[in-house]
């Protein structure tokens, strides 16, 4: 039969694109899920096969199928016998490192049998990278081809097999690249981790550069307190509000995932977690938004038995490195991870490793007995060096005769007060009766003598029962005399009605009782009327402010104080407010002295360039509540020479009341060691 050469031209045309779109791929430096599917597919379509697969070595030197098209399903189960027997070909295959051609339904019968169990002519080639061996290429070609052309399928897939070895060549390079960038953080993040034994700046240093090395959003470090985990460090946050919904969800999933004692690795499904993780996994999601939250319990590391740290970082067998109490957790949050799953959790281990260890040997330097004292002396170590020691020994001695002078050395002891200076004749001026303020003749500053009129009142319910009063006195005095005239006309008739005189008698005696208590009632009202009218007390001064813009026209009650009358002539006195607080020191002095009244030095607060002298003169028993200084006791000091100064009255004062001499150091410091009595004695 002629063979069409124009058929035979795009044929060739035809493979001559697929190796070329082979080679083009190979040299892209494709990820391996999309190289392998590739470059089989074009092989297979290259060759007019039926089908083919990619087989590759393993850690353990085991071959794995990667990938494979329209393979038989006997070839892939493992326990079927056309399965070993074609695994064993394989294995001989990669291991011989030469391409063969395998007849259908060949192989070998002595000892572990061998050979290629299908219907279908297989073509192998083996993948290599450098001198080793990495896999092989499978195709599962059709047996009726001459052997011409058996030979060409091998030649050809031997030329693909070598594309695939270049692409092998990169990978690894890119591999061996990528461990050498993944080592150099791993060593600069172990040097980092170990390098503080300072608890809080080791779980910062984790947080921070643990993030760098897993490439993940945020990690977080956990320290246990008691049965609960608190948060001690987050990534790219210098401080931690633990008041906060996300901190506090963040420390509720951790503790409840160390409670449980095992890792959490959760990548947005809670159907496989128990209750009360899921409730908190859900809880924290909601406010933080993570997709891929792993937590690891950290726990502190069997002391002895570092075995795990020779391992991969891939193989780390967590129970078997640490079998300690658990310290706390590591917490990695991913919200969207282009990373591997496999790569993601061995860099977290990596972190894991080595954050476990660091915080563990933390913890353990810090819980050391005084260790703040010994470190404090430690960084304090410099003071008593050669060069610093003749400065040590002068601030030390400096110290010491200070200590000693406050000790021996005796100053005059004061306690302060606020006052006021108050004339010594005053009077307040009371409402006697409710009432309504009509007029007011006080005025601030004028001068007044006893009995002249200040205020006047209206009481019109007063005014009403007088009213009521003189009408009824009126009508029981008419009355009366009535029944007089009535009680005559009886008399002077002659035939007199006993009966009559005796009924009229009865009711003038009535008449002249009722009338005798209106009459007092009367009385009892003139004086309540008299009293509207206010009059000074005393001779003096008005002392109260705008009197009259106060008191016009204001209802006011009984006993209300409506104003003030001083006699500025006689001498004034202080009225001093001593908190109670410090009237133990008072009272000591006051039994010293002996009787004799205790000095005291006060300024004006309107001439507070002048210091004056008082004499303390007495003081309340009782302590009252006052709102600026709290309880205070009253003091009055009677004042030495105020002639002048003429102050006006109720001039605020500040006033120290001397209370012997104490040492130095119980003059300066004895508010702060009353104050820490106080706490002390609040605490035990």
């Amino acid at each position: 039969m002629a063979v069409n050469q124009e058929t035979v031209e795009q044929t060739k045309n035809q493979i001559r694109g697929l190796v070329n779109e082979i080679a083009a791929l190979s040299k892209s430096g494709a990820p391996a899920e999309e190289y392998y599917p590739q470059l089989l597919q074009r092989v297979i379509s290259a060759l007019a096969a039926v089908g083919g697969a990619i087989w590759l070595f393993d850690d353990d030197r085991q071959l794995k199928l990667e990938y494979q098209i329209n393979t038989s399903q006997s070839l892939l189960e493992n326990d079927s016998d056309d399965a070993n027997k074609h695994n064993r070909l394989l294995r001989r295959v990669a291991g011989a490192g030469q391409q063969l051609l395998v007849p259908p339904y060949s192989g070998t019968t002595d000892g572990e049998a061998e050979g290629n169990p299908t219907r279908f002519l297989l073509v192998l080639s083996p993948l290599r990278s450098e001198h080793q061996v990495e896999g092989l290429i499978e195709v599962f070609q059709r047996p009726d081809s001459p052997p011409e052309t058996q030979k060409g399928y091998l030649r050809f897939l031997g030329q693909m097999s070598e594309l695939a070895g270049d692409w092998l060549k990169g990978q690894q390079l890119r591999l061996f690249s990528d461990r050498q960038v993944l080592w150099h953080q791993a060593d600069g993040f172990a040097r980092a981790a170990h390098e503080s034994l300072d608890l809080k700046e080791t779980a910062y240093v984790i947080a921070n550069e643990g993030r760098r090395m897993i490439g993940c959003d945020r990690v977080s470090v956990a320290i246990m307190r008691g049965r609960k985990c608190k948060v001690l460090a987050i990534s790219g946050q210098d401080t931690i509000e633990n008041r906060s919904n996300i901190v506090s969800s963040l420390n509720n999933l951790a503790t409840r995932v160390v409670a449980a004692g095992e890792p959490l690795w959760h990548d947005g499904s809670t159907e496989d977690l128990p209750p009360q993780i899921e409730e908190a996994v859900e809880d924290y999601v909601d406010q933080s938004y993570g997709r891929h939250i792993a937590v690891l319990p950290l726990r502190e590391p069997s002391r002895g038995n570092d075995d795990a740290l020779n391992k991969n970082v891939g193989e780390i067998e967590r129970d078997n490195a640490h079998r300690g109490d658990v310290i706390g957790a590591l917490i990695v949050e991913q919200i969207e991870s282009n990373l591997p799953d496999e790569v993601f959790r061995s860099r977290v281990n990596l972190v894991y490793e080595h954050g476990t260890r660091a915080i563990a040997n933390s913890m353990q330097h810090n819980n050391l007995f005084l260790m703040p004292v010994w470190r404090t002396l430690g960084k304090a170590a410099w003071i008593i060096k050669a060069r610093t020691l003749p400065k040590t020994i002068a601030v030390v001695t400096l110290l010491a005769a200070a200590i000693l002078g406050m000790i021996f050395v005796p100053l005059d002891f004061t306690l302060d007060c606020p006052g006021t200076l108050q004339p010594t004749v005053r009077q307040e001026v009371f409402a006697p009766i409710d009432g309504e303020i009509i007029e007011v003749s006080a005025v601030h500053g004028m001068s007044v003598a006893q009995g002249d009129v200040l205020v006047k009142l209206r009481n019109r319910q007063l005014e009403e029962d007088y009213a009521d009063t003189m009408g009824r006195i009126g009508t029981a005095q008419a009355s009366l005399t009535r029944i007089r005239y009535e009680l005559d006309d009886v008399r002077k008739s002659r035939k007199g009605d006993e009966q009559e005189e005796t009924r009229l008698k009865g009711e003038e005696a009535e008449k002249r009782t009722e009338l005798n208590s209106l009459l007092r009632k009367q009385e009892l009202l003139d004086e309540r009327l008299a009293q509207l009218i206010i009059t000074a007390p005393i001779d003096g001064q008005i002392v109260t402010w705008d009197v009259e813009k106060t008191l016009r026209s204001r209802p006011v009650v009984t006993g209300q104080v409506l104003l003030t009358v001083a006699d500025l002539s006689k001498p004034m006195h202080l009225k001093l407010k001593m908190p109670e607080k410090k009237m133990d020191h008072l009272d000591r002095a006051v039994v010293a002295a002996d009787g004799e009244p205790l000095p005291v030095t006060f300024i004006l607060a309107t001439d507070p360039d002048h210091e004056m002298k008082a004499l303390l003169t007495s003081r309340e028993l009782r302590a009252e509540p006052d709102q600026e200084e709290g309880n205070v006791v009253t003091l009055r000091a009677e004042p030495i020479d105020l002639t002048t100064l003429q102050p006006r009255p109720g001039a605020k004062v500040t006033a120290d009341v001397y209370c012997g001499r104490r040492a130095a150091g119980f003059v300066w410091f004895h508010g702060a060691y009353e104050w820490l009595q106080t706490i002390l004695f609040k605490w035990f």
